[in-house]
């Protein structure tokens, strides 16, 4: 699985570059921390899948990684997307080492 680290996506978010961002964590989770990404819950993502591009980077996230992962298996096994990436330790990590004033 592809993945790009918290000082990778935060390189990408300061050049501005042409990305998608999306957190696959719950309402309240999003609520009570968020980086400004899309928020499409990991129960409503294969659903929702026309909402997520096909021609730009996309970075998935969760609060560690885990569930962004699975998220992305299942959105390449059965919709084909080959251009997804996994935010490598998810918000704890953007918490940790790029926004210490979220609080995941």
């Amino acid at each position: 699985m592809k993945e790009v680290t918290v000082q990778e996506l935060k390189k990408l978010v300061d050049d501005k570059a042409n990305i998608q961002i999306i957190d696959v964590r719950e309402e309240y989770e999003y609520e009570q921390a968020n980086m400004g990404a899309e928020h499409i819950p990991m129960g409503n993502i294969l659903a929702e899948s026309d909402k997520i591009s096909r021609s730009k980077q996309v970075i998935i996230h969760c609060r560690s990684g885990a569930r962004s992962a699975s998220v992305i298996n299942a959105l390449e096994k059965q919709f084909g997307f080959e251009n997804l990436y996994n935010l490598k330790g998810g918000i704890i990590a953007w918490a940790n080492e790029i926004d210490n004033t979220l609080q995941p």
